[in-house]
């Protein structure tokens, strides 16, 4: 009996160990590590751009210095209009397929798909546009600011 007991007790100690190890280990010290999940990212509408929300993650896009916006292209053939940056601006597709196209002429038609987990890099001063067809795309941008877009379309 009490060869039971003391089986017993080692294993409830070691599941209490276990357990507070565990709990231990989902603790982040926020000197050293920040996050957001994806049910608190702070989504607004982009002024210009109907059917695309963007959340800025680091920096401010608007001003001088490095910046990591995440864009989301909501379905329903959205597309911003043909438009250049200041600098080059680096781009990874999170979920989703987001379609790209180049050149002062706005034509959906001719976009190119960017399937998730593509990597697109958008050259400063040079004409692109690019959005979402039938599906959500989620995009983390990052670059030095300002991001500035300057449209250049010739219709």
């Amino acid at each position: 009996m009490a060869l039971m007991f003391c089986r017993w007790a080692a294993c409830s100690l070691t599941a209490l160990v276990l357990t507070c190890a565990l709990t231990r280990a989902g603790e982040l010290n926020p000197a050293a590590v920040t996050y957001t999940l994806p049910d608190k990212v702070q989504w607004e509408s982009i002024p210009g751009f109907p059917g695309a929300q963007r959340a800025v993650m680091v920096g401010d896009p608007s001003t001088t210095g490095f910046y990591a916006v995440m864009v989301k292209w909501l379905p329903g053939n959205h597309f911003s209009h043909p438009h250049f940056h200041p600098h080059d601006r680096f781009i990874a597709v999170l979920k989703g397929t987001w379609w790209v196209g180049s050149g002062t002429k706005f034509d959906p038609d001719s976009t190119v798909p960017m399937p998730a987990g593509a990597f697109v890099t958008h050259y400063g001063q040079q004409v692109h546009f690019d959005g979402a067809k039938d599906e959500e795309a989620i995009l983390l941008i990052v670059g030095d600011g300002p991001e500035t877009p300057t449209p250049a379309e010739v219709k």
